[in-house]
């Protein structure tokens, strides 16, 4: 997955050692992002309950069980996913349909939308939501015949997310006023249901969303407590990381639901969305500049990795000059999440391990 990828263009190195730390990091606000959208959409069943107490607490449920199920039953996790997907794709069909005719093409004119640098913010803000992708490198050893398969799984995966996304938000902004939306922003798929399904599509709808954030929420605990275990393996986190149960690594569990619960009660969807999205930015400008580095040996495309070592790069210094003077809170944390990975990697590599750079990682 991405953690080899990268060791193995740069070597065990300060670099390599603060982007993987990086990418844990990164998936614990991916994990926060998920509670925070399942409490949105649990708070729709408390109506005129709209208490910060509730909110935290259905946020920190949205965290706990899962992690309880991860510790004490991993495997429903993989069982439990295909099921999930399919159900979330058959909804979301049910939703495209079922809107279509309630579509109103005015509301979809140009005229309506914002001014072109709020569309290509607003696209760099949700780049989060594309994270999963970088999910199919890390099961690269689990598919049969990756040579052929994992390309088949990338570009598959992403021209049918391009084609759910383009036709949900028509279905969502062609049929419900765009002051509808904005007051119910944090649950607006649901409202989207309502012109054709009425009030049993606005709670078919929130039930699937409930069901869709906890299942991530179950996967991404159980595959970043696996990720943690990997790295600590290699030595480039505490050895505590790789203690392992019945082939569970409970204390990476453990430590991902604390960390995750401190980061989704403390910080608002906005700046979670914002700081997940310069993060896997980041990540992904560094793993194509690793792929320019191996290109010879995966036999790739120079200037396509070229064009996306720049676009994903110009793309993140364009977020971060946008934030700067909207939410100096998202950038502070995500300049402290980059420090944090350097110092770590720093201090932890000097004290522990006893070698700054080229340490022998799994003598240490």
């Amino acid at each position: 997955g991405t953690v080899v990828f990268i060791d193995n263009a740069f070597s065990h190195n300060l670099l390599s050692g603060s982007m993987n730390l990086m990418l844990w990091l990164s998936y614990l606000v991916t994990i926060s992002l998920y509670a925070v959208a399942f409490a949105s959409y649990a708070q729709t069943f408390f109506p005129g309950n709209t208490t910060q107490w509730l909110r935290h607490l259905l946020i920190s449920l949205a965290i706990l069980l899962p992690a309880l199920i991860n510790l004490l039953n991993a495997s429903f996790v993989s069982r439990s996913e295909t099921i999930i997907v399919m159900i979330k794709l058959a909804l979301l069909t049910l939703i495209i349909v079922t809107g279509a005719s309630f579509v109103k093409i005015g509301r979809l004119s140009p005229v309506q939308w914002g001014t072109p640098s709020s569309i290509i913010f607003a696209g760099i803000v949700i780049f989060v939501a594309y994270e999963g992708f970088e999910l199919i490198a890390n099961a690269a050893e689990d598919i049969k015949n990756p040579k052929s398969n994992l390309p088949k799984a990338f570009y598959g995966s992403i021209l049918l997310v391009i084609l759910l996304y383009v036709l949900i938000a028509i279905i969502t902004v062609g049929t419900v006023p765009v002051n509808q939306l904005l007051t119910a922003k944090d649950y607006a798929l649901a409202v989207a249901a309502k012109p054709a399904l009425g009030q049993a599509g606005f709670i078919i709808v929130s039930v699937a969303a409930l069901l869709a954030t906890f299942s991530a929420i179950n996967a991404t605990i159980y595959g970043n407590s696996r990720l943690g275990y990997i790295v600590a393996k290699e030595g480039e986190l505490p050895k505590i990381l790789d203690e392992e149960e019945r082939n569970i690594p409970d204390m990476g569990v453990i430590i991902t639901a604390f960390f995750s619960l401190l980061i989704a009660n403390s910080i608002n969807l906005t700046e979670i969305a914002i700081i997940g999205s310069a993060s896997f930015l980041l990540i992904f400008f560094v793993v194509n500049i690793s792929a320019y580095r191996l290109r010879n040996v995966i036999g790739g495309n120079k200037m396509i990795i070229l064009m996306a070592s720049l676009a994903s790069s110009v793309v993140l210094v364009t977020l971060l000059v946008h934030i700067f003077s909207s939410n100096v809170k998202a950038i502070g944390i995500f300049f402290t999440f980059m420090g944090i990975s350097v110092l770590f990697e720093l201090i932890y590599g000097r004290f522990v391990r006893g070698h700054f750079f080229q340490r022998p990682y799994k003598d240490a």
